[in-house]
């Protein structure tokens, strides 16, 4: 199985993404590490991504996930997956891939990233990033208020994992 914890930046995917995998003892991935350089120094100018800025990493992690079903993998990847189109592109197998939306308010997540250090992803972007985002409509959503450890026991009791 592959679970895709997505949302905006500073919504938690990768905090949720690596405790759910360590938990079940999964691989964790994050797509961060499939942007390109020069992606990731757009994004760390405050540049938000085009279309076809995004096409070359939706694809390598396309691939990505091909194999891990290929390979029967379990892992747990950490995606904004903003566009109801980018999660079409992603989800190859409904019945062996699972969508979580973790959800929040604008309020919250700007503070997050107010007081994120060391990551290219900077409030400047929040805007963009909601702007984008396609609300996700039937998949399991979970409110990011809550603390990282009560999200993650959530997730597997829905997911039955």
């Amino acid at each position: 199985m592959i679970i895709i914890v997505m949302g905006v930046s500073g919504s938690g995917k990768t905090t949720i993404g690596k405790l759910l995998a360590d938990l079940l003892e999964w691989e964790f991935s994050d797509a961060d590490a499939f942007h390109s350089p020069e992606n990731v120094e757009k994004m760390r100018c405050g540049i938000p991504l085009s279309e076809a800025d995004r096409m070359p990493w939706l694809q390598d992690l396309q691939t990505a996930i091909k194999h891990w079903l290929q390979e029967n993998k379990n892992v747990v990847l950490a995606c904004s997956a903003l566009k109801d189109s980018y999660r079409q592109f992603l989800v190859l197998d409904s019945e062996r891939i699972k969508l979580v939306y973790l959800k929040g308010s604008y309020e919250l997540i700007q503070k997050r990233l107010q007081e994120r250090s060391n990551h290219y992803m900077s409030e400047k972007l929040l805007n963009s990033q909601f702007n984008t985002l396609e609300e996700p409509l039937n998949i399991l959503s979970m409110d990011v208020a809550q603390p990282p450890q009560i999200i993650v026991q959530n997730i597997r009791t829905a997911l039955g994992i």
